[in-house]
């Protein structure tokens, strides 16, 4: 199934954003809100009002959005742990980066673990910032696992997967995208990449406080929140691979899903080629987005157009005044 359509969506039962984060990023370097871009032509072919576009292709020198949560959850970390003098984790590219950079900026020693089937290009990128890069073989989860295992005296695991802690105070730093994007325009439905989770929770935290409905975009080969939702429950699915590398997520993390499940109203699997097609067509906009980053436009030709989509598309009210925000969460990696 490519579209599903949340059963127990009840988003006045979620709190209000966490917004401390903002504060602190606006005190961090080179701090700047990124843009939103509008894709007139996009809209008239859909027959909606707009489609709006959250460019995360450079964020704070790197190109996504993950430094938000891993800085803040760094922080966080810091305050309750002063002796940390290194920081983990796992990723699949964008978030190992952001963790690293965040440790070169606190003068902290780096170790990120990559799944063997992670980009060299995103490899690289994190050495470059100076960060011991572990090579896992196996998945991404056997990663988390072993990123997991690294954590003691000392050493500060910043995951964006898992129960309370890092990963909460991950969600809460992705809140100041969000007051951003509120800040910067109008939109009663976001469309956003999942992956995990955690971005997807603030997304839904952010939409029950302001009345935008959301929608979660993932890989038709990791399609964990689609499973979830038809379950009522976190599944862990099998996750052949795709090149939507920073949605390639076998389950969900334990401190998102009671958000997601309460305040994501469906979730849309889109496949490679569709993404790919997404990403191109992005480009011909002057805006270089990658593969996950594109994933929310090529949902969106979906629930727009496809008949197989129309229970989503009745349940989000896509219509001629509706205004669409689409978080487009990386640049281009250099291997598309």
């Amino acid at each position: 199934m490519r579209a599903v359509v949340n059963q127990h969506y009840a988003p006045a039962t979620l709190p209000l954003p966490v917004t401390d984060g903002l504060h602190f990023h606006r005190a961090l370097p080179g701090y700047e809100p990124t843009p939103v871009r509008e894709l007139g032509a996009v809209a008239r072919s859909l027959g909606v009002e707009a489609v709006l576009v959250k460019d995360e292709s450079s964020r704070l020198g790197l190109p996504a959005f993950k430094i938000l949560g891993a800085s803040w959850a760094a922080e966080r970390a810091l305050r309750e742990r002063p002796e940390i003098h290194m920081l983990v984790a796992a990723s699949a590219g964008n978030h190992g980066r952001a963790v690293a950079r965040v440790a070169a900026m606190r003068e902290l020693r780096c170790r990120i673990f990559l799944p063997e089937r992670a980009l060299a290009v995103r490899r690289e990128a994190i050495e470059r910032e100076g960060a011991e890069v572990v090579v896992v073989r196996g998945t991404y989860e056997d990663a988390v696992a072993e990123a997991e295992a690294a954590e003691g005296p000392g050493v500060a695991l910043i995951a964006d997967v898992g129960p309370a802690g890092a990963p909460e105070w991950v969600i809460d730093g992705y809140a100041t995208l969000f007051e951003e994007a509120r800040a910067q325009a109008d939109y009663d439905l976001l469309l956003v990449p999942v992956g995990v989770g955690s971005l997807a929770a603030a997304a839904a935290r952010h939409g029950a406080a302001v009345g935008a409905a959301v929608v979660g975009v993932e890989p038709v080969a990791a399609a964990c929140l689609s499973a979830s939702f038809t379950n009522d429950r976190r599944v862990t699915i099998e996750t052949p691979g795709t090149i939507m590398a920073g949605l390639d997520c076998a389950e969900l993390s334990e401190s998102a899903w009671p958000t997601l499940r309460a305040g994501v109203l469906g979730a849309i699997a889109v496949t490679d080629h569709e993404a790919r097609a997404a990403m191109h067509e992005l480009s011909e906009h002057r805006l270089a987005i990658g593969e996950s980053g594109a994933a929310p436009l090529a949902a969106l030709r979906l629930l727009a157009a496809d008949a197989a989509f129309g229970a989503l598309r009745e349940a989000v009210g896509l219509g001629r005044s509706s205004r669409v925000l689409l978080v487009a969460t990386e640049g281009r990696t250099g291997a598309s």
